[in-house]
């Protein structure tokens, strides 16, 4: 079991107006004068969590997490119907870094996450190299088009049965179904359609040590979960397809550490490699037995990657 470091509580936080009424929450924690850093969570629309913050040497880093548009304690929150989708787009969570750490008086960030905070962190580096000093990734995902089909729809060839379930009497692009059945003035429609969503995202990793399969109560993290991501899915996260790619060169003097499990189901590795090979520098590191989620192996590659950049 890797230790991570010691539970930590944010010195400051607050909501900044990012415009369009949305309110985006941030916090600040570590070392006011250490290497500024911004975590990027997964999703779009999981939130940050406190375990986030034990990923950065408090005596070292400046660590800044923030909750993107629509989910955690950002307001208007996108489990309220009444939430308007529209300004909530891969460019307005680009602009939404630049605008924090504007405010928070950063100069240059280090740049971590994982899954989709893959994708927002190499949209936002390949915008704004200037203000990126490193990137420590893992779970790559640049949310191409193939990328979203193999999650939606390839990967049910290894669950048939629960695929099945989950595309039930839709048809066509079943991203584009669950975003329109999201946005059902019926509550009883949405809630199903979001328990349907929930289920099929954990089902995909159920293979992996200590996964569970959500059966649960349907609350607000799993409506505006289900809704932000097929929001953003159905959209292809407003990218051209394989725009991340293509442009990794962009990134040649950033310092890059790309952490991936040959074993994820979810993002297969291949993005990963396409990745690294498009990104000139660029570390690629594969643990042969992990998968999507966090596991010792990833964990240590990545605290490691953070304590070397935290100069």
């Amino acid at each position: 079991m890797i230790d991570l470091y010691p539970p930590a509580e944010p010195y400051d936080s607050g909501l900044l107006d990012v415009g369009d009424g949305n309110a985006v929450y941030w916090e600040t924690c570590g070392n006011p004068a250490g290497k500024p850093a911004v975590m990027l969570h997964g999703g779009p629309g999981q939130g940050c969590t406190p375990g986030m913050r034990r990923m950065f040497d408090p005596t070292r880093y400046r660590a800044v997490l923030f909750d993107q548009r629509g989910c955690g304690r950002s307001t208007p929150h996108a489990s309220d119907p009444a939430t308007d989708l529209r300004h909530n787009t891969t460019d307005h969570l680009v602009a939404d870094m630049e605008r924090l750490r504007k405010h928070l008086g950063v100069e240059r960030w280090l740049v971590t996450g994982g899954s989709w905070g893959t994708t927002l962190a190499l949209a936002y580096a390949e915008r704004f190299p200037e203000r990126v000093t490193e990137i420590v990734v893992s779970s790559i995902s640049t949310t191409r088009p193939s990328e979203i089909d193999w999650l939606y729809r390839g990967v049910g060839r290894f669950f048939p049965e629960e695929w099945a379930r989950f595309r039930g009497d839709l048809t066509g692009d079943l991203v584009a179904a669950h975003a329109r059945l999201m946005e059902d003035p019926d509550a009883r429609v949405r809630t199903e359609a979001a328990r349907s969503w929930c289920v099929w995202e954990d089902t995909v990793l159920s293979l992996e040590p200590g996964a569970t399969v959500h059966n649960g109560p349907i609350g607000e993290w799993e409506l505006a979960f289900a809704r932000i991501v097929t929001h953003y899915y159905s959209h292809a996260g407003w990218l051209e397809p394989g725009e991340l790619i293509r442009d990794a060169g962009l990134l040649r003097n950033i310092p890059g550490v790309l952490i991936h499990g040959r074993r994820d189901l979810s993002c297969p590795v291949d993005t990963a490699w396409e990745l690294a090979r498009a990104w000139p520098g660029a570390e690629l590191l594969i643990d042969d037995d992990s998968g999507h989620r966090s596991s010792d192996v990833k964990l240590a590659w990545k605290l490691a990657a953070l304590e070397r950049f935290a100069v």
